[in-house]
């Protein structure tokens, strides 16, 4: 009995090239989903500190990545010159990479802190 049931059933179709595209369909979504969510703020994001860091001058007033507030004294190609505070012998300055910038602060930001 259980012999027959097996001729019975009719062999499976041979995938076309419409069913191909539909078992791609959800790797291609879920690249899309991922670009649009990750990729492109990342991007985005990227490019503003960039165009931040570039324009960076004398007298602003910057946060580091390390958590460094100060005012910038120079700026050079690669590197910024901060004061970080005022010594006996004039202010204090650290020499740090610009890429390290991490905020721009408002003008008067460091007399309130």
């Amino acid at each position: 009995m259980l012999i027959s049931l097996a001729h019975a059933q009719t062999a499976a179709a041979p995938a076309g090239p419409a069913d191909s595209f539909m078992q791609l369909l959800p790797i291609i979504l879920m690249f899309v989903v991922l670009w649009f969510l990750m990729i492109r703020p990342q991007m985005k994001r990227a490019k503003e500190q960039k165009a931040m860091v570039e324009a960076l001058q004398k007298g602003d007033e910057v946060v580091t990545q390390g958590g460094i507030v100060g005012r910038i004294a120079k700026v050079g190609d690669n590197y910024i010159h901060l004061e970080v505070s005022e010594g006996k012998d004039g202010p204090v300055e650290l020499v740090v990479q610009k890429g390290a910038v991490q905020v721009l602060l408002p003008k008067g930001t460091l007399k309130s802190l």
